[in-house]
């Protein structure tokens, strides 16, 4: 095997190898969460250590309060209806005589319980699943720079095209010299003829 093959072999792994990454970024930033209705979060703070530590991708879904467990990541607004949020364990739960419920949740890696309770209408939801250092992708792809990651596919995808494209013309040459040129010699043969 020619250096060259070899060369060319590893590129198109390389490639194959990447755009699987990407794709499956894709679906597990992307497809996932807006199939169910779930929100990526990426976590910011050591308070969740080491259990969650920063970078962390975190996939919330939507889960009714009464759902809600003792040890359960609950994902909240710090104010109602504001954006910020914070995922923190469920350590208790309390119900009221008018059957709403509030929690209060601690951070792993904190001393103390955070400093107010949490109401139903703070909940955004519990963290379904998790995934180390993905996080910092999903920055990327839901941050300010939300282009990066289709450019990249994109870019991949051409790079393929390319690979496929120079693989068949290459595969078609390859037949066309095995086969003694059958077209070149009818077109020479009928040249001289006519």
């Amino acid at each position: 095997m020619s250096t060259r093959a070899v060369l060319r072999a590893v590129g198109l792994g390389l490639s194959t190898g990447l755009l699987a990454l990407v794709v499956g970024l894709a679906v597990v930033l992307i497809v996932v969460p807006k199939a169910t209705g779930s929100t990526p979060l990426t976590v910011l703070t050591q308070s969740m250590e080491p259990t969650l530590p920063p970078g962390t991708l975190l996939v919330v879904r939507p889960t009714p309060v009464e759902d809600i467990r003792i040890g359960d990541v609950v994902t909240y607004q710090i104010t109602a209806g504001q954006p910020a949020v914070i995922s923190h364990r469920v350590v208790s739960v309390a119900s009221s005589s008018d059957g709403s419920r509030t929690f209060v949740l601690k951070g792993d890696n904190n001393a103390l319980a955070d400093p107010a309770p949490v109401t139903a209408a703070q909940v955004r939801g519990v963290v379904w699943y998790s995934l180390p250092d993905v996080g910092l992708v999903n920055q990327l792809v839901n941050g300010s720079r939300a282009w990066l990651v289709p450019a990249i596919a994109g870019v991949l995808l051409a790079y393929g095209a390319v690979m496929v494209t120079i693989g068949t013309v290459s595969a078609v040459r390859r037949r066309g010299r095995r086969s003694g040129h059958p077209n070149r010699s009818r077109g020479a043969h009928r040249a001289t003829l006519g």
